[in-house]
């Protein structure tokens, strides 16, 4: 159904906020306060709960179901209890009110607001009434914000962390260890760096062949550096086997 449908006026179709557990209360409220016109309070579920709260009994509480359904009801003052799921069915429901028509809208349906209003094609203009406001809640920077201190507090905070940080530490329990003037113990090295210093090596010596006349020494040598008779190769000896000489003869330019 379309928004051409709805014949109340714009200031006639508002939204009271309201938290969930005071909606029965402010139902009432509203019911004592227009009991001269025709009312229906719509709902998307639960109406014979909303029915057993009211203190007028002679007020109809409707499901969405029965009252979309119903093409020839129609109400001089219309209260939605909440808000159905689709945009769509609501507008089926204020059609059905000629004069007047009241949301009690909880923090949590006003996003179900906005698509209804889109369909509008305006704003529902919303009225807190007295006594159904949300309780207020202190903001968390003011709750936890630190308490401020004056000029005389902040010197006598200050003047104490500066002493604690200038004052002398005081001395450790624990002994300290004593060292005698003999002890030959080099500290800046540990023991075992010891293993590591550079030793001086010996000369290596020839020891004669053993049984295969392999020429031995007294330390690590390369035999191949050695003769066999234990004396050392040149280091530049000439090669053994020249290679094959071969002369060319310059041409005579013809």
């Amino acid at each position: 159904m379309s928004a051409t449908n709805i014949t109340i006026k714009p200031n006639n179709h508002r939204a009271h906020p309201c938290p969930t557990e005071k909606k029965i209360e402010l139902l009432n409220k509203l019911i004592e306060q227009n009991s001269k016109l025709e009312i229906v309070i719509a709902c998307s579920q639960d109406a014979q709960k909303i029915q057993d709260a009211l203190e007028n009994k002679t007020i109809k509480v409707i499901e969405d179901k029965e009252l979309v359904s119903s093409s020839e009801l129609s109400y001089e003052m219309l209260i939605s209890y909440d808000l159905p799921i689709k945009a769509i069915v609501y507008m089926a429901r204020v059609a059905k009110a000629t004069n007047k028509a009241i949301i009690l809208i909880d923090s949590s349906e006003q996003k179900a607001l906005y698509p209804i209003e889109m369909l509008l094609g305006r704003a529902i203009k919303q009225e807190v009434l007295e006594g159904f406001e949300y309780p207020t809640v202190a903001p968390l920077s003011d709750k936890f914000a630190p308490k401020r201190m004056s000029k005389e507090k902040i010197k006598e905070v200050a003047k104490k962390r500066y002493e604690d940080k200038t004052q002398e530490k005081k001395p450790s329990d624990k002994p300290k260890r004593e060292y005698k003037k003999d002890d030959k113990k080099d500290f800046k090295k540990s023991d075992s760096s010891d293993k590591w210093a550079k030793k001086k090596k010996e000369p290596n010596k020839f020891l004669g062949y053993d049984e295969n006349g392999k020429a031995k020494f007294s330390g690590k040598s390369g035999d191949r550096n050695h003769r066999y008779d234990g004396t050392q190769h040149d280091k530049y000896d000439a090669p053994k086997k020249v290679g094959r000489k071969i002369s060319i003869k310059q041409r005579k330019p013809q």
